[in-house]
């Protein structure tokens, strides 16, 4: 299905390609993510990737300590 969509004010329109820019994504794809929202769509119309998490690994110690410890094996337990 196909919309034309005229009389746009500048704000309105600014703003969703701002959106389209920071997230990576069409305009399209944007504005149909904003009209489902409006219209109470959202939760159905949620598509679920990893592309807002993909990338963002960040080395910590602190963690990798945490996961040493949990490969070691007590082998007074395995007996």
């Amino acid at each position: 299905m196909q919309y034309t969509v005229r009389n746009v004010v500048p704000a309105l329109d600014a703003a969703l390609r701002r959106l389209a820019r920071e997230q990576g994504k069409s305009l399209n794809e944007v504005t149909l993510e904003s009209l489902a929202r409006g219209a109470g769509l959202s939760e159905r119309w949620r598509q679920r990737d990893l592309s807002d998490i993909a990338g963002s690994w960040r080395e910590d110690a602190a963690f990798d300590c945490a996961l040493k410890e949990q490969h070691k094996i007590e082998t007074e337990l395995w007996r």
